[in-house]
């Protein structure tokens, strides 16, 4: 197996590893680099493992731990052999109980879907996501 092709199968594990473990905190904030920089599906920016780590803490202690999300690798182009720009189509399937009610506190996601950009880097144990940022696809 070629180097390039390598390094594909292993983003493409990150990716599906990011799907897998977005519920757990522990085994999802090591997937990232140090100074991870996301922009979430409501614009929220985060920096840095240990604010997404409180980011991800609070999330998961709120509705929004009834929200999953699914995402398929549309292309991958590297930059420099160490570094790869991911580009995703993320679907988000909301199943918070009082997201539709009219009454509801819980307001409602501002898409089913969105456009998921990755910039991943080569650290010396493997590749890491860097940076991510989801842009919603309003219909």
């Amino acid at each position: 197996m070629s180097t390039e092709s390598a390094d594909l199968a292993a983003i493409r594990l990150l990716v599906a590893d990011a799907v897998r473990l977005q519920n757990d905190v522990d085994t999802f904030i090591p997937l990232h680099t140090a100074h991870v920089n996301i922009v979430n599906f409501g614009g929220r920016r985060v920096s840095g493992r240990d604010t997404l780590t409180e980011a991800m803490r609070g999330a998961m202690a709120s509705p929004l731990a009834d929200v999953a999300t699914t995402a398929e690798i549309q292309d991958v182009h590297f930059v420099r052999p160490d570094v790869a720009i991911v580009a995703c189509l993320k679907r988000v399937f909301d199943r918070r109980e009082d997201v539709d009610r009219e009454d509801s506190a819980t307001p409602a996601l501002p898409a089913s879907s969105g456009q998921l950009t990755y910039v991943m880097v080569k650290e010396d144990d493997g590749w890491r996501i860097a940076s991510a940022q989801t842009t919603p696809i309003l219909s």
